[in-house]
């Protein structure tokens, strides 16, 4: 607009199904169901900057601080009623940043049902634990390699949009060159929106989306510190420290903020 152009020049309905369609086509195409329905949920998070910070990040240790001081005090067998029923836990409905997140609540449960039910050796939780965060890790790579695929093909795809606008306009010499010029914009047009979706808007979805998903293993990779920590018999509050140790220096709470906040929770 600056240098004097026309914002609707752009406008080509064609160039926009073209490669709207066939975009969607190499997603629908590459992915599996359960894969474009986290792709969905995952673009949507990131759109809306949906990721773990650190008041979530305190109520976390504050929450796992909870449950180790409850077993310390009343036996692992006190754990038992919140971690096989959490929703309907007093302990858990206090911190609703983990229950009303399946991932988590589920992660940390499933770390602390083999310590209640002491069906396996402590030294052995955390490999445990670790083999399911990779399987999870994994699992979320998914939708990130699927939406970097369409964004390295949506300059290809700009291409066949702009070779078949070629393709129209050399059917259309005779008519003239405001109408030659005009097909000819289009067919351009195809290419400009093909690399402008690309590296705008659909590979810097995926980056957006890979934060986001290191922000959530970072919280079950805090969960799982903890656990294993608790399980090898260290103290409630050395478990949580090593744990917030583990964070990220932009979520991590200052070690004393901590402290204060686990010993206001026991009065």
């Amino acid at each position: 607009m600056l240098a004097g152009g026309k914002p609707l020049v752009l406008l080509h309905v064609s160039e926009f199904v073209v490669i709207g369609g066939v975009a969607a086509g190499v997603l629908i195409i590459a992915s599996p169901g359960h894969v474009l329905k986290e792709i969905v949920h995952k673009v949507k998070d990131s759109i809306s900057a949906k990721s773990a910070g650190k008041d979530e990040f305190f109520e976390l240790l504050k929450l796992l601080y909870e449950l180790f001081m409850m077993g310390r005090r009343n036996g692992l067998i006190a754990l038992e009623e919140h971690v096989m029923d959490p929703q309907n836990s007093a302990l858990f409905k206090r911190y609703p940043s983990v229950l009303n997140h399946h991932e988590r609540l589920q992660f940390l449960c499933n770390g602390l049902k083999p310590v209640i039910d002491g069906k396996i050796k402590p030294d052995q939780l955390e490999d445990l634990m670790s083999a399911e965060l990779q399987a999870k890790i994994q699992e979320a790579e998914h939708p990130i390699h699927i939406l970097h695929l369409v964004g390295d093909s949506l300059p290809g795809i700009g291409i066949v949009a702009a070779v078949l606008g070629i393709i129209n306009t050399m059917s259309a010499i005779a008519d003239g060159p405001e109408v030659v010029g005009e097909r000819v914009a289009a067919a351009l047009t195809g290419t400009l929106l093909g690399i402008f979706l690309a590296y705008g808007f659909v590979n810097p979805m995926a980056n957006r989306i890979q934060f986001n998903n290191a922000s959530d293993h970072l919280c079950l990779k805090c969960i799982m510190q903890a656990v294993a920590g608790f399980a090898k018999g260290l103290a409630p509050l050395t478990a949580v420290e090593i744990a917030r140790r583990s964070l990220d220096s932009s979520v991590q709470p200052g070690a004393e903020q901590l402290e204060t906040a686990v010993k206001q929770l026991g009065k």
